[in-house]
């Protein structure tokens, strides 16, 4: 990743006192542009974030715009903007993690090709959603420095190991990839008559508990590994039941999203802040939509049934259960 695409290099850049107002809206929309360039899965769905500038969210038209650019923000709202950025530092920390190994430049080939067998546009999809995850925590960190308010800087907690992995990058991280317990109820939350809002408790189909996203280290991952579908040996398996514990991760990841930001955008005041929460909301949701569906292959014909050999995780076939609750395709 360059570093101009970080959300600390447009920090940094825009924390100087001799950086003027309309500097940092320059280097913000740079970066922004770059981000929609690459946001090739987004394009023609009219999603607010892929497509509205950064300079019509901080306003530079006119008098009136350039006097709410300067004001002051609210102390509720500041604290929904560094609540959502702390949110996308720690997205982007995972995402930063699955792209090193498997994204369209990753370094992890058998990974990468048993993240192909959900989709074949798989690492792609985990470069774009990394780029968007940037982009959003750079832009609410720029927008509060714009404010006179403090960005938030998660670098300190960066204390937890990286994958040992060929590919993965050796620093510090925020987040743990490397042993989960995915929370799998969002496949029928949104399915499911029962509401949990009157106090129903759904569960997810089967369970995902201490079991790694990201290959732990190279005996994982032995060089020129085929990932055959489905696969022919424990090696393959154990290395197909990582990638597919990540196609349930990445919708587990993105579901938080799509929840945050409507929940935070009915209690801004300010129509700007409205505005921005509504604009990266749109675009959280349309990631959980399409990690949703990718999640489906693994636990459908040809892929399912594979168990890892390590810790015995079986991916089930969940369309041999007959109920809609189940089915892969199901929106």
């Amino acid at each position: 990743m360059k570093e101009k695409n970080s959300p600390s290099a447009v920090v940094s850049e825009t924390n100087s006192p001799e950086t003027s107002h309309s500097s940092m809206q320059e280097a913000v929309q740079r970066h922004w542009q770059g981000v929609v360039k690459r946001r090739s899965f987004l394009k023609g769905l009219g999603i607010a974030g892929a497509t509205l500038s950064a300079s019509a969210l901080l306003g530079t038209e006119g008098n009136a715009q350039t006097t709410r650019s300067t004001a002051n923000l609210s102390k509720g709202d500041a604290a929904l903007l560094r609540f959502a950025a702390a949110a996308e530092l720690i997205e982007a920390d995972l995402w930063q993690q699955y792209n090193e190994l498997g994204g369209v430049q990753g370094g992890n080939p058998a990974y990468m090709g048993a993240l192909s067998n959900l989709d074949g546009d798989m690492p792609q999809y985990i470069s774009d959603n990394t780029d968007d995850e940037l982009s959003h925590a750079a832009f609410l960190n720029a927008y509060l420095i714009s404010k006179g308010e403090e960005p938030v800087d998660l670098d300190p907690f960066r204390n937890l190991p990286s994958s040992q992995a060929t590919g993965a990058k050796n620093k510090g991280r925020l987040t743990n990839l490397l042993k989960l317990n995915v929370d799998l109820s969002w496949y029928t939350r949104y399915r499911s008559a029962r509401n949990p809002d009157f106090g129903a408790k759904l569960k997810g189909p089967f369970t995902i508990e201490n079991q790694p996203a990201i290959p732990l280290n190279d005996t994982d991952t032995p060089p020129n590994q085929p990932q055959p579908v489905p696969p022919a040996n424990a090696q393959e398996s154990r290395m197909q039941a990582i990638a597919n514990t990540a196609g349930f991760h990445f919708a587990f990841i993105e579901q938080g999203g799509a929840s945050l930001y409507p929940t935070l955008l009915f209690k801004a005041t300010d129509p700007e802040v409205l505005r921005i929460l509504v604009s990266i909301g749109g675009v959280e949701i349309d990631h959980f939509g399409l990690w949703h569906d990718k999640a489906g292959n693994a636990v459908n014909q040809p892929l399912a049934g594979v168990t890892d050999p390590v810790t015995g995780l079986t991916f089930p076939d969940l369309n041999a259960r007959n109920s809609e609750l189940d089915q892969t395709n199901a929106p």
